[in-house]
């Protein structure tokens, strides 16, 4: 089955163009299964697995403790790695045919309001070192919400100044358009101008926001970086790079937005993902009329 998994990720990463975040998440995915397969009922024939045999891995995979969010991925996975080797010819049927994705109860996203993101970017002190990076960092965040791994990969060549417009490589190497508002093209102008040439190293690339020695910043700095930021703010909330993409998102609709173009701006596949933030905008009038009405 290994050598099988092998083929479908190059597959994957040849004709489907998928992120290599995707391809290893996958990988693990069909490989904790092989394995699993090979030690608990020694079979290690793609062709042999059996719907029941499937059934028994997940459930002993929620046994284990596994989130439904988590098993989901390995259902996604090993639906596609069998459709894939029964489109192939390679086995004669496919086990997963009729296998269902666990229902998983949605969370609304958490949110900032404005106001608490007005005290998040005005406590950084552009007068302090990397005062101007962070400040970009998280006005372009807001601004534009974009996902971590989106502002690591941002570049100078990308971004149009004139236009004010930031083009970005999201999920699945998808490219899209985003706008960048005035205030965060004034953060990033200041910093562009005045701080990021004082950064810049002989190895230093091309990204917008670098490190103090040069290169790129990891995801996980930017990470720790916002949260550094937040607890600086004096605010109580956890803050978090993807809450500040939630915030973009529920802002915009709260402010008359339509649903399909913060689609578009967030790089989502399916109109159903960007339709939570429906939900957290009801939430937030339904606070607002129980507050302020006489028979709230």
């Amino acid at each position: 089955m290994e050598q099988e998994i092998d083929s479908f990720i190059r597959f994957l990463a040849t004709e489907r163009g998928l992120s290599d975040n995707y391809q290893l998440s996958t990988r693990r995915s069909l490989s904790e299964f092989a394995a699993w397969c090979s030690s608990a009922r020694e079979l290690t024939a793609a062709g042999d697995v059996t719907l029941p045999l499937i059934s028994d891995y997940l459930a002993h995979r929620k046994r284990g403790g596994l989130a439904a969010s988590s098993i989901k991925l390995i259902v996604v996975a090993l639906k596609i790695f069998f459709r894939f080797l029964t489109a192939k010819g390679r086995i004669e049927r496919d086990p997963t045919e009729t296998l269902t994705l666990p229902r998983i109860e949605r969370y609304l996203p958490e949110t900032l309001n404005e106001m608490q993101v007005e005290q998040l970017i005005d406590s950084i002190n552009t007068t302090q070192p990397l005062g101007l990076r962070d400040r970009a960092m998280i006005e372009l965040l807001y601004a534009s919400g974009l996902r971590i791994s989106e502002l690591a990969n941002a570049r100078l060549e990308n971004f149009n100044t004139d236009e004010r417009i930031l083009r970005v490589t999201g999920k699945g190497n998808k490219m899209r358009l985003v706008p960048v508002g005035r205030r965060a093209c004034d953060a990033l102008a200041a910093y562009l101008s005045t701080e990021r040439p004082k950064l810049v190293k002989p190895r230093s690339s091309s990204e917008i926001f670098l490190s103090s020695r040069g290169t790129k910043l990891t995801t996980v700095r930017l990470w720790q970086i916002v949260k550094e930021r937040a607890r600086h703010s004096g605010l109580e909330a956890n803050i978090y790079p993807h809450l500040l993409r939630h915030s973009f998102a529920t802002h915009l609709l709260g402010n008359g937005a339509d649903l399909r173009i913060i689609q578009e701006m967030l790089g989502h596949s399916d109109i159903s993902t960007t339709q939570v933030y429906t939900h957290v905008d009801q939430q937030r009038l339904k606070a607002v009329h129980r507050k302020f009405h006489p028979r709230g």
